[in-house]
This record gives structure tokens, C-alpha cells and sequence, in this order.
């Protein structure tokens, strides 16, 4: 009988010691849930004006100038820890004023950004932060002229009018700063996502002469700088929370 006693109380001891264990391992996972920085994504518009390529380009009016703002789409990730908030991310820009059959002109860029933050609210379902970073962007113009009046023959039977009929393109790139503000909010019954915006200026270190796109050196080339406006609505989410939640 107290060999039966003693398995049994073995038994419950162990079956206690599982669940202590399970429950450490269960809550160390929520943890590093927790821990793991949210997944943003935004859509907004920026606004800047290329001066020195478009003093150039009004002396000739086969070419349409520049737009002096582009639609952005953004992918990248944000942490907060004590307040403390940092994010990185990648953003693509396009005028979206390109026409192939006339005379037209597009600007786009692909840019890289990195960002520190502080949220200066004490509220766990809305946070408002400055923020400041560095990045890159480079970027590619574009300009269409109107090939209406080419005849398709001449098209097809002489190189120097194929040559002649195609888009002039031009290329630069350019360290940046930045600096701005952002406020988001929270649901208390998703916790896990969050709506926010941010708004701010973005700069380059320096002047850069636009290039060839071959990305090869031109005499004379026109200089620019970023002197950039930038809006994005933001939208961040766990994956891994709401799939948690899920179950």
C-alpha cells in the first residue's frame, strides 16, 4: 500500500513539475512575442522640387519638367522598448505622370531610411513621437517626347531615328537626414495593431550633378539637393500576436 502511496504521489509531483516547466516555456514565448518589433507599411506623398535639372529642361520644349511630388508605398518594421522607439524601413516614390505616347516626364525613387524616436505620452493606446535618422535615395527622371509625327517607316529603316525616339533618363543619389513627427493609436481590444501617421523633412548632406543612366559622370551636368515634405499614413501589426490570438 505505501508503494502504491509513493508512485502516486510521484506521479503528481511529476505531473506538477510538467506544467511549471510548459508554463516557464509558455510564458517565455509570449515574451519574445512581445519582444519582436511590428511590421508597418504606408502609403503617402512627398514633395520636392528638382531645380537644377528643370532650369535645363525649360530651354527645350520637346521635354515637359518635373512633377514636384511623388506618391510613396512603404515597407519596414518599428520597436518600442521603455519608450524608446526605432524603425527602418524602405520606400518607393513615383510621380505616376509618365505617358509613353507624348510628351511627358516621371520622377521615381527607391530610398532606404533608419530612425530613432521617443514617445513623450504615457498612454498605452496612443503614442506620439519625434523622430530623426539617416537614409539614402536614389532616383531616376525620365523624359518622353512626343513621337506622334515620326512616321513608322522612317522608325523602321533608319537606327539614327530609333535612336532619336527614345526617353532621355537620368540618374542620381543622396544621403539624407531626417526629421519629423508621428503619432499612432491603438485599439485596447487589438493591442497587437496599430493606425498612425507620420510627417516630416527629409535633406541631403550635399548638392549632386544628375548623371547619365549609365550612372556615368556629364560636364556640366545640373546639381540638385533634397529639400523633401513627406506624409505617410502607417499601419503596424504582430502577425505573430494576431495568429496567437487566433486560436
Amino acid at each position: 500500500m505505501k508503494i502504491i502511496i509513493t508512485v502516486f504521489l510521484a506521479a503528481i509531483a511529476a505531473s506538477s513539475f510538467a506544467q511549471q516547466e510548459n508554463g516557464h516555456k509558455m510564458y517565455k514565448k509570449d515574451k519574445m512575442k512581445y519582444a519582436l518589433p511590428s511590421v508597418t507599411r504606408s502609403i503617402g506623398g512627398s514633395f520636392q522640387q528638382f531645380d537644377g535639372l528643370n532650369a535645363r529642361v525649360a530651354n527645350l520644349p520637346q521635354y515637359e519638367q518635373l512633377k514636384d511630388y511623388t506618391a510613396t508605398l512603404g515597407l519596414g518594421w518599428m520597436k518600442e522598448q521603455n519608450r524608446f522607439i526605432s524603425d527602418m524601413g524602405i520606400t518607393l516614390g513615383s510621380s505616376l505622370s509618365r505617358h509613353r505616347d507624348e510628351k511627358s516626364s516621371t520622377i521615381r525613387y527607391i530610398g532606404f531610411n533608419a530612425n530613432a524616436g521617443y514617445d513623450v505620452l504615457k498612454n498605452e493606446n496612443i503614442t506620439l513621437y519625434p523622430l530623426a535618422g539617416i537614409g539614402f535615395q536614389a532616383y531616376q527622371a525620365v523624359f518622353f517626347k512626343d513621337n506622334s509625327s515620326v512616321d513608322f517607316d522612317d522608325v523602321l529603316q533608319s537606327p539614327a531615328v530609333q535612336n532619336s525616339i527614345h526617353p532621355v533618363k537620368f540618374h542620381n543619389g543622396f544621403w539624407v537626414y531626417r526629421a519629423g513627427l508621428g503619432v499612432s493609436f491603438k485599439s485596447p481590444k487589438h493591442p497587437s495593431s496599430s493606425i498612425g501617421l507620420q510627417a516630416g523633412y527629409t535633406g541631403s548632406f550635399q548638392k549632386r550633378a544628375w548623371r547619365s543612366k549609365e550612372n556615368q559622370s556629364l560636364r556640366n551636368a545640373p546639381k540638385d539637393r533634397i529639400s523633401q515634405f513627406y506624409i505617410s499614413l502607417i499601419l503596424s501589426s504582430k502577425p505573430w500576436m494576431m495568429m496567437k490570438g487566433s486560436h
